[in-house]
């Protein structure tokens, strides 16, 4: 079974749209395509409880939980809002994402 393509990559810039973060930004830190997720660095954060291992010590840890896919979209920094994309096929072949709204390149 193939792997499922989604509209975000790791390190994009993206603004959740749904939810108890919703307006707020941040970066892609993992793609989780079984789980249709995204995990954005500093939202979503959930607090779990650890068992003590060896060395490390047991408590209460704060991190960031999944989110679904459907609930990000990519953040344009210069329409500094959350902005559908359409794919241009460059002259040399190469695929690249831009805002539909400005045509600002959203590529990394």
């Amino acid at each position: 079974m193939q792997a499922q393509k989604f509209h975000v990559a790791k390190g994009d810039t993206v603004m959740i749209i749904a939810g108890k973060d919703k307006s707020k930004t941040g970066t892609v830190q993992k793609v989780l395509p079984k789980k249709d997720g995204v995990i954005v660095e500093g939202l979503n954060v959930v607090k779990r409880h650890v068992r003590a291992r060896g060395n490390e010590p047991g408590g209460i840890v704060e991190k960031e939980a999944a989110i679904h896919v459907s609930n990000v979209q990519l953040y344009c920094s210069k329409c500094a809002k959350p902005v559908r994309t359409k794919i241009n096929i460059l002259d040399n072949g190469d695929k690249q994402r831009t805002c539909v709204k400005c045509g600002i390149s959203l590529e990394k």
